[in-house]
């Protein structure tokens, strides 16, 4: 048996489900993205959390899912969606600067988004080279780590090792 994690391959769709957060101080600077990259975004189905989302849709005009605000949950919701494969790239601008009282939240969506292979920029200029990139309107073949069985391997190995201490 390998010591290697079984890998996997799926395929995103050329209509990719593009998640989009931003912290407060960041608002602004994703509005401003959003705009300047609408003609690319409007081809694909777009998520943002709860004060984002409505950001979005009064400002330019685009048609979002909205979910709860982060602090009450969206970004878990977020998560949630990527475990599921239901999101396929997130962009998060977030703020280095400002503690937020979800922090614990914001890591754990990235590390999820980790575990789940998803592109992910949290700056302006990751979310250009992101965005222009010709595997953003194509489909697109990735590679995935099989985390679940990486887990029962590792667990295994700790049982039996400590079986043997007895």
């Amino acid at each position: 048996m390998s010591d290697r994690p079984r890998r996997y391959k799926i395929f995103m769709d050329k209509k990719k489900r593009i998640a989009l957060i931003a912290h407060d101080r960041r608002k602004r600077d994703l509005l401003e993205w959003v705009s300047f990259n609408l003609g690319t975004l409007s081809k694909h189905e777009l998520y943002a959390t709860g004060t984002t989302g409505a950001l979005l849709q009064e400002k330019l005009g685009l048609k979002v899912h909205r979910l709860k605000s982060g602090p009450l949950g969206g970004d878990q919701q977020i998560g949630a969606m990527i475990a599921e494969g239901k999101i396929d790239v997130l962009i998060f601008f977030w703020d280095p600067l400002e503690p937020q009282a979800h922090d614990v939240d914001v890591k754990a969506l990235i590390r999820i988004a980790t575990v789940y292979n998803i592109p992910v920029a949290i700056t302006r200029s990751t979310a250009d080279f992101l965005i222009s990139s010709p595997l953003m309107n194509d489909v697109y073949e990735k590679i995935q780590i099989d985390y679940e069985e990486e887990l029962e391997r590792r667990i295994r190995k700790v049982v039996e090792g400590e079986e043997g201490e007895t």
